[in-house]
């Protein structure tokens, strides 16, 4: 039960920063513990003040209602045991799609109809359990690795060994095959099937015939030898191809396991959205009694409480009080806002300083976040499935293959030699076989593979194979300012006195001053005069002015450190630094003004530093033909002064989430291929609607879940390197099909025993089953050629 008095716990609290501020540079959150509050089930931590101990245990609870209740009666909820988790069923009206085609939609789950994967649901849920497929394929996969190599083992060594004669040896192989094709295989087979019935060839179509084809036909020279001619018995059996049939089925099964777990980081970009709302929210009664309620339990009109540290529970509008907002996750820029009565307020940005009294104006799916989760939901279903050069043909591929087939099979059933149905049956088999789709379904995946792990090696992260094959064709950038192109965070950038004033006296009087401040500007300049071993005085009197600036007393003179606003409030002039003060700003830098006893003594300038590495970046990039267009959240004014800094002739500023989506959008419908690179949450929308999305490994989880391109070490030369890679990996998928294709136009003919009646010459299943080794062989060996690449 939920205890409407209950206060929110540590770790969910908007102010625990360690739950819920996303830390710079990949540095890791310490998170609580979660416990459970024996009374009501809750989750609770350990930094939780309501406890109490019983036999030699402590116990955490979410509330004094919670501990009083326990404490009244300790053994009715200390012996018990929290009941078996269970699964839960998806919210009512949950729709399904199908990752690769996101037309395919339904209200169940199930598999696409065109290619046989199984429906997510379109909208993840924050807490998700397990994958049920990928425990079930896991399963599968373990339980029958053995007998599948046993088999394998069998097959190559089997004669050698002397264990069985070479009958026997048939039904051991058969008996251990039984459960590997039976059971492990049959979710193949039931795609399969059903890939006929919904007349959709595909990779499950060609898998399902060519290890049935040879796990029946294996079966019947088992158990019926004698309908085999005598010139296909060897070594005292008719030749069985069970290891060809598990050996695909245990390949396949791997292969399910790792594209089910890369696929699940597909929707962490959502989750991870999700998870920026605070739990719970203060909410203030009529009557001025408070109570932590749970989030959606907020109403239009509530009155709310957020106190220093914790985050805004919905948007709305500041009534009361001022304080500090980062508002990092929606406009990007590293400087915390100030907010006072009358100002607007977004839900999951975070309070840093002081306490608001605020009212919900907007909640639930109306707010700013929420918008932005439908944003990056629709961008990733929108995006159009990888076609790759093999899926093109693969539908005609597979009919021409089955038809071959049924051709081979009468054409030697009507017009061969005795027993001609049992060559047709043999040869029908190799045809299939050698067609077994392994080169081909390895062709592409292979090089992905090798390329991804080279990528690695150059601090590129490819989150996908798509991101691989479109880089190369990328002619568009657009690039988030903050944290992407600079620094993103504040820097002290220097201080410019007043005439008959030093530099060093204007920033150690300014640190003094404002070792009283919590602003993170403030904290930037203080750490700016201990990096330089000045001795800071200790403030007296200090009074923060609500977001215009501070003042107090320093060594018994009176300061005054802020804006113009704090200037002309005690009525110091800024006149004679207005230039400088001009100069700087157009530069991008925020600047602050110290006066002492009533006299302007000099100006402080904060700003966010370009990255060493960016002005490098964009001449190659250039160089390569790129066009660069920069979309920030800052002002106009200094992104203008940037893009002139880094010879960037489109500049967009104050844009938001949404303005980010849509230019992505515009410059796609003028036919550009368009590479996104950001940091922030606020670029999730664009990173996930880019063709390609790049995201600073040095930023927020959210941008890294929702782009297709980590760079590990936020360099942005590294575009550069993974376009190269992009260009090697599809040359060298391009040699790969070749190979598969040649194999397959080559093998089949013979296998079909169009050479028989020149040279009589049968291709046999064993042959086929080596042929199709070997084109796998030929692939895998020149997809790790790209290890040795230039890049």
């Amino acid at each position: 039960m939920n205890h409407p008095t209950h206060p929110a716990h540590p770790h969910e609290l908007a102010g625990s920063r360690n739950a819920d501020v996303p830390l710079a540079h990949g540095t890791a959150p310490t998170e609580p513990q979660p416990l459970k509050d024996p009374v009501c089930g809750m989750t609770v931590t350990e930094q939780s003040e309501h406890r109490h101990e019983h036999d030699g245990r402590l116990y955490y609870f979410c509330s004094a209602h919670c501990k009083n209740k326990f404490s009244a009666n300790p053994s009715q909820f200390a012996a018990s045991k929290p009941a078996p988790q269970q699964e839960q069923p998806a919210p009512a009206g949950t729709i399904y799609t199908c990752p690769m085609h996101p037309e395919i939609r339904q209200d169940h789950p199930g598999n696409c109809p065109k290619c046989g994967m199984t429906l997510e649901p379109l909208l993840p849920e924050l807490e998700e359990g397990e994958n049920k497929e990928l425990v079930d394929f896991q399963q599968r996969f373990w339980w029958t690795l053995p007998l599948t190599v046993v088999v394998t083992l069998m097959a190559m060594f089997g004669h050698r060994l002397n264990w069985f004669d070479m009958a026997t040896q048939s039904w051991v192989e058969l008996t251990l095959s039984l459960p590997i094709v039976l059971w492990a295989g049959w979710p193949f087979f039931l795609r399969g099937w059903q890939s006929v019935v919904n007349r959709s060839p595909n990779m499950w179509t060609l898998i399902s015939l060519g290890t049935g084809a040879a796990f029946v036909y294996s079966v019947v020279a088992t158990v019926a030898p004698q309908v085999f001619p005598a010139s296909f018995v060897s070594m005292g059996r008719v030749a069985v191809y069970f290891e060809a049939a598990v050996v695909i089925i245990s390949l396949t099964l791997l292969g399910q396991v790792l594209e089910l777990k890369a696929r699940s980081q597909t929707s962490a970009a959502i989750r991870s959205l999700l998870g920026l709302s605070p739990k719970t929210a203060r909410r203030i009664q009529p009557d001025g009694s408070e109570e932590d309620v749970p989030l959606n339990h907020v109403h239009v009109g509530d009155v709310l409480r957020i106190r220093p540290g914790e985050k805004v529970p919905v948007d709305g509008i500041v009534i009361e009080g001022s304080s500090s907002v980062d508002e990092s996750m929606l406009t990007g820029e590293p400087v915390p806002v100030s907010k006072r009565a009358g100002d607007k307020v977004i839900g999951a940005t975070l309070n840093t300083s002081g306490a608001l009294v605020m009212r919900s104006e907007r909640v639930g799916a109306a707010t700013m976040l929420a918008q932005i989760v439908q944003m990056v939901a629709q961008a990733q279903r929108s995006k159009a499935p990888m076609q790759r050069m093999a899926d093109v043909v693969a539908g005609y591929f597979v009919v021409s293959v089955v038809a071959i087939a049924l051709l081979t099979f009468f054409g030697w059933g009507f017009f061969g030699p005795e027993p001609s149905w049992v060559y047709g049956l043999i040869n029908a088999v190799s045809v299939l076989i050698i067609a077994c789709p392994c080169a081909l379904g390895l062709a592409t995946p292979m090089s992905i593979m090798v390329a991804t792990g080279r990528g690695a090696t150059q601090g590129v992260l490819f989150h996908d194979a798509a991101a691989i094959e479109n880089l190369r064709k990328i002619d568009t950038l657009v690039i988030d300012k903050t944290g992407t192109l600079t620094e993103g965070r504040p820097a002290f950038d220097r201080a410019v006195p007043a005439p008959g004033f030093e530099a060093d006296e204007v920033l150690r009087l300014a640190a003094s001053l404002d070792q009283g401040s919590e602003h993170p500007l403030a904290e930037t300049i203080v750490r700016a005069a201990r990096e330089r071993g000045m001795t800071l005085d200790k403030p007296e009197n200090f009074e923060s002015g609500s977001g215009i600036g501070v003042r107090g007393q320093v060594g018994g003179r009176q300061l005054a450190l802020g804006n113009t606003t704090l200037m002309q409030q005690i009525g110091v002039s800024v006149a004679p630094l207005v230039p400088q003060a001009e100069a700087l700003r157009t530069e991008g830098a925020s600047v602050m003004h110290l006066a002492v006893d009533g006299q302007l003594v000099g100006l402080l300038a904060v700003s966010d530093p370009i990255k060493q590495s960016t002005p490098e970046a964009l001449a190659t990039l250039k160089a390569a033909g790129l066009r660069i267009v920069m979309a920030t959240g800052d002002g106009l004014t200094t992104a203008k002064a940037v893009g002139v800094r880094l010879g960037i002739d489109e500049v967009h500023g104050e844009v938001k989430p949404a303005d980010k989506l849509i230019l992505i959008e515009r410059l796609q419908r003028d036919g550009h291929v368009v590479a996104m690179a950001g940091d922030g949450i606020n670029d999730a929308p664009a990173l996930a609607k880019a063709d390609v999305g790049v995201a600073m490994g040095t930023g927020t989880d959210v941008a890294m879940n929702s782009a297709q391109v980590t760079l590990v070490k936020g360099d942005l030369r590294g575009i550069a390197i993974a376009r190269l890679l992009s260009e090697a990996t599809v040359g060298n998928m391009k040699q790969n099909l070749m190979f598969a294709f040649l194999y397959n136009a080559l093998g089949i003919p013979i296998a079909a025993g169009v050479l028989y009646p020149l040279t009589g010459w049968l291709l046999s299943p064993m042959i086929a089953a080596l042929a199709m080794s070997l084109s796998s062989a030929s692939v895998i060996g020149n997809a790790l050629r790209l290890r040795r690449s230039r890049v």
